[in-house]
């Protein structure tokens, strides 16, 4: 069995009789073409420790740099692909295996995947990571502690977490579990966004996923 291929049908797999059909344009040709590698970008941290800020700005900065990037916004996915799926330890991991699969194309057509999920559970996280190759799996930790979120709260959540009207949320009621040894951890707790989306990209041009000069 060839590792992460697609053709291979996984445990759980329902469908029968189908096949997949492999791309016309490979990733490799894809990147020689734009100039730089597609990656899946996993940030990971409590609610309010900068995420999706992060994610965004560096998006907007690889944009900048003509380089073909997206962002999947925890937020946002639960507006569509996972609007059916609550808060419960089941439903969270549902929402990551999706959100892994969805990553996985995204990968295959070329593109910097960013992808902003509290994604509380390394299990869950760790299947992402499994879904793909080594080298193509970024875990990036926003590290700011419970306290500093809940100052910041920008949703107004803990408040309503402290008070009752949120159950299972993260880090009042339900568990966060940090990453061990993500591939890079961010201090988004007390740095400035600069600084934080300078430190990724420079881990990009570190990896070879990006130029180390770009326009």
């Amino acid at each position: 069995m060839v590792m992460n291929d697609p053709s291979v049908a996984g445990v759980g797999q329902k469908a029968t009789n189908i096949v997949w059909h492999h791309s016309s344009v490979n990733r490799k040709a894809i990147a020689e073409q734009r100039g730089h590698r597609s990656v899946i970008l996993w940030f990971t941290g409590l609610s309010g420790s900068g995420k999706s800020t992060l994610a965004n700005a560096l998006n907007a900065e690889l944009f900048d740099q003509g380089l073909a990037s997206y962002v999947l916004d925890g937020d946002n996915i639960r507006h569509g692909l996972c609007k059916d799926l609550g808060f419960s330890d089941a439903d969270r991991e549902e929402n990551i295996r999706r959100i892994g699969e969805v990553s996985k194309l995204f990968l295959d057509s070329g593109v910097i995947v960013l992808t902003a999920f509290v994604s509380p559970f390394r299990a869950d996280r760790n299947k992402a990571r499994a879904l793909v190759d080594q080298g193509d799996f970024l875990e990036i930790y926003c590290a700011a502690d419970l306290e500093t979120c809940e100052q910041r709260d920008p949703k107004g959540l803990y408040l309503k977490a402290r008070s009752g009207a949120i159950k299972d949320f993260t880090g009042i009621s339900s568990p966060y579990e940090a990453p061990i040894s993500p591939e890079l951890k961010v201090d988004t707790g007390s740095q400035d966004l600069k600084t934080s989306v300078e430190e990724v990209l420079a881990k990009l041009k570190e990896q070879k996923i990006i130029p180390d000069s770009t326009k």
